[in-house]
């Protein structure tokens, strides 16, 4: 799919009877009578990135299938087992869909009491405590260190040269960029690995500043760690860290340096920050709860199964940003061609953990 015409518009409609923030059934009466319940992970939609990428998987799920849903966003990890147990205690959902790893340990247990309901799992995978998939879970996980690789050397040769187009230039004197997360996760570290590395194969003396805010929903702390960086050399950040992410835009912008957006192409989810996002980390969220619902739809749902997908499958991709399209050193863009493939033939090996 088009990752310019994949994107579609946020909307929400009626509050439902679930408990705490839910918004309400969007589908399409005379659609297909699939009834699909989306449980994000914490933070909620307007976070530009993670959650919001799976919301626009299932409304163009609901524009090309005809399907219902309904949505719900946990205030915290702890709401996540009520959400999960009452679109799967309704019997009204055929799919059940939780965003993020924060869901496994509930749903493992809940999916396992209701055998009957189907689920997707993004960002993690459900198993017994043998080590078992649980049969009736569709597992989506990806492999966030290629494509964090990607922006990582796309920063790390940006530093290393004078550059000047946008909002923002670089400061060409002392190569450096940073990175800022949002929780400590193992995932989270993947990202940072990855683009730890990335900048080394640029040039091992790049000086890399991270960072983690411990929050996905404070962009306060996301633009006051950015700040510093920027105050301290770096050319380039790189967040994830959801919507705490939109402070190290806001920096960027101050400073006239760079960002690296993450999950979706924030230069257009972001777009009042185009000027200055480089490049995003996107992770095609979208595509696993669409393919997910597409698969019930089909009739052809697989539970106990696990997607894998890196650069190789088109689930992560180091996408260069609106306003840079055709501007960035052609030396830049044909070394991420030749990066890209050096990690998909297996020549260049990406580091899961820093």
């Amino acid at each position: 799919m088009d990752r310019r015409t994949f994107v579609a518009s946020l909307g929400v409609g009626a509050t439902v009877g679930l408990a705490g923030c839910v918004i309400g059934d969007n589908g399409d009466e005379s659609g297909e009578d699939i009834n699909v319940g989306m449980v994000y992970s914490s933070g909620g939609l307007g976070d530009e990135s993670f959650n919001d990428m799976a919301h626009n998987g299932v409304e163009q799920a609901e524009a090309d299938f005809g399907i219902s849903y309904q949505n719900a966003e946990p205030d915290s990890p702890a709401d996540m087992n009520d959400y999960q147990r009452e679109f799967a205690g309704s019997d009204e959902y055929d799919l059940v869909c939780c965003i993020g790893f924060d869901h496994v340990t509930d749903l493992v247990q809940n999916a396992q009491e209701f055998s009957d309901q189907q689920f997707v799992l993004v960002d993690a995978v459900a198993e017994t405590e043998d080590g078992d998939l649980v049969e009736n879970v569709d597992n989506y996980v990806f492999r966030e260190h290629e494509g964090s690789f990607q922006v990582g050397h796309l920063a790390g040769l940006l530093t290393t040269m004078e550059f000047d187009h946008g909002g923002a230039s670089t400061a060409s004197e002392d190569p450096h960029i940073g990175f800022v997360g949002g929780e400590e996760t193992a995932i989270i570290d993947r990202f940072e690995a990855g683009y730890l590395a990335g900048a080394e194969y640029a040039d091992e003396d790049i000086e890399v500043s991270t960072a983690y805010a411990g929050s996905w929903d404070d962009p306060g702390t996301g633009q006051e760690i950015a700040t510093t960086m920027y105050d301290n050399g770096a050319d380039i950040v790189f967040h994830a860290a959801g919507a705490t992410g939109g402070g190290v835009f806001e920096a960027a912008q101050s400073a006239e340096r760079y960002a690296i957006g993450v999950d979706d192409d924030q230069s257009i989810s972001a777009e009042g920050f185009s000027d200055v996002i480089v490049a995003s980390m996107v992770k095609r969220v979208n595509t696993a709860v669409y393919e997910s619902i597409e698969s019930v739809v089909d009739d052809d749902f697989e539970g106990g199964s696990v997607e894998d997908l890196g650069l190789e499958e088109d689930g992560v991709e180091a996408v260069v940003g609106q306003d840079f399209e055709g501007e960035l050193p052609e030396e830049i863009t044909d070394a991420l061609v030749e990066s890209r493939e050096g990690i998909i033939d297996g020549d260049i090996d990406v580091p899961e953990e820093t």
